[in-house]
């Protein structure tokens, strides 16, 4: 996976980050951080913690829009939503690295390698986030929650090539990462098991099926 300083060390990082007049932040677990970009020409990289962008339904459960770790990326154009409907929140204690975006554009002296690579592998980044809301796209559009749980498996199993899935966090996440309700979830993944689709054990899945 790309990270934001991939190739860039030492003096050259420290310089990059002095021309860039980076500032480091550091927020505690709970804290809706919209405020610190929203309304800015800000990037935010995440150099450690954990982040989610959660949406509040009229019913009131919640949607994760998105999630953010170490060596992501947040930005003003990821916040274009209103206050109201959606929280930006530090599920633990978390550090920001900030950037004006009109810095990275204006830098005076672009020729040099590592803003070149910097700004490759941010290019790379943002790419990597697409590939991941298509993904999530493609879970969405499914019409069942068994539909969905499928097509959760079957993009996980294809990433790492084994029928394992390792779900990454706990099954509340995964309910509302997929947009469903947690205890109706839980029915279709008893229901997948004793139809012998899947074997569950704690957080890892073993797929039976093809």
């Amino acid at each position: 996976m790309t990270e934001p300083f991939d190739g860039i060390q030492g003096k050259s990082k420290e310089k990059l980050l002095q021309a860039l007049d980076a500032e480091s932040v550091n927020v505690k677990k709970g804290t809706n951080i919209g405020y610190l970009i929203r309304g800015n020409n800000t990037i935010a990289i995440v150099t450690s913690g954990y982040i989610e962008i959660i949406k509040e339904n009229e019913d009131g459960t919640r949607t994760i829009i998105d999630s953010l770790e170490e060596n992501d990326i947040l930005s003003s154009s990821t916040l274009y939503i209103k206050d109201s409907d959606y929280e930006t929140i530090t599920k633990e204690d978390t550090n920001l690295l900030l950037i004006d975006l009109d810095t990275v554009i204006n830098f005076q002296d672009e020729n040099k390698k590592y803003y070149k690579d910097f700004l490759k592998n941010l290019f790379l980044i943002n790419n990597e986030k697409i590939r991941k809301r298509n993904e999530r796209i493609q879970i969405l559009t499914k019409k069942t929650i068994r539909n969905k749980l499928l097509e959760y498996f079957k993009i996980e199993s294809a990433k790492s090539g084994s029928r394992y899935v390792y779900l990454p966090s706990t099954y509340l996440n995964l309910a509302d990462y997929i947009a469903v309700d947690r205890s109706a979830m839980s029915r279709e993944l008893k229901n997948l098991k004793d139809e012998g689709f899947i074997e569950m054990d704690g957080r890892k899945i073993t797929l039976l099926y093809r």
